[in-house]
């Protein structure tokens, strides 16, 4: 194994939006969502002696069930804008996971053909800023966060693609439209 690296993919989700009002400018905020998303790990092979190179994309996809509580502090409305920043944690379920692990290793001469398989929970921190903005009917939010995982969802297994690896972490930014009543 040369090199290992990972590439960055656009993912796309759809979810609710559940808002309690703690204080006047805090709120608890519960987001469920689904998210429909790729990795691709890229493989650089090379023979011991280095005469031959081969490169190889790895692609993982995933389905994810995302249940973030979270607590949203936000300015003093100035018209019709104010701020926030946001931040807490949540549970992801990966509901392709299950998919990916019903396939067997055969750890052969035919592990070139074999993909990367992960596990299927994931624990993560949440950490953004957005501004929301009030409209006539409805309230529109812009929101940039990023979601860190806390668990190596790595499925060991026999294969040159997953014994090249150490661990693998959820790593999201995540921008989000909303739209509020």
């Amino acid at each position: 194994m040369k090199t290992v690296y990972s590439q960055s993919a656009p993912g796309f989700a759809i979810g609710l939006v559940t808002d309690a009002r703690l204080h006047e400018y805090v709120r608890l905020r519960f987001t469920p969502s689904i998210s429909f998303a790729t990795r691709r790990i890229n493989y650089t092979l090379a023979t011991a002696r280095g005469d031959s190179v081969k490169k190889f994309q790895k692609t993982v996809e995933s389905v994810f069930l995302i249940f973030p509580l979270e607590m949203k502090v936000q300015s003093k409305r100035l018209g019709n804008f104010s701020a926030y920043v946001i931040g807490g944690g949540g549970y992801a379920l990966d509901l392709a996971a299950r998919k990916k692990a019903a396939g067997v290793s055969s750890g052969g001469a035919n592990q070139l053909d074999e993909n990367v398989k992960l596990t299927r929970d994931d624990i993560f921190y949440s950490a953004g800023a957005g501004t929301d903005f009030y409209l006539q009917y409805f309230k529109l939010g812009l929101e940039l966060k990023l979601l860190i995982g806390t668990k190596n969802l790595l499925k060991p297994e026999n294969s040159i693609f997953v014994n090249s690896l150490d661990k693998i972490r959820s790593r999201m930014v995540v921008f989000t439209i909303t739209f509020e009543g």
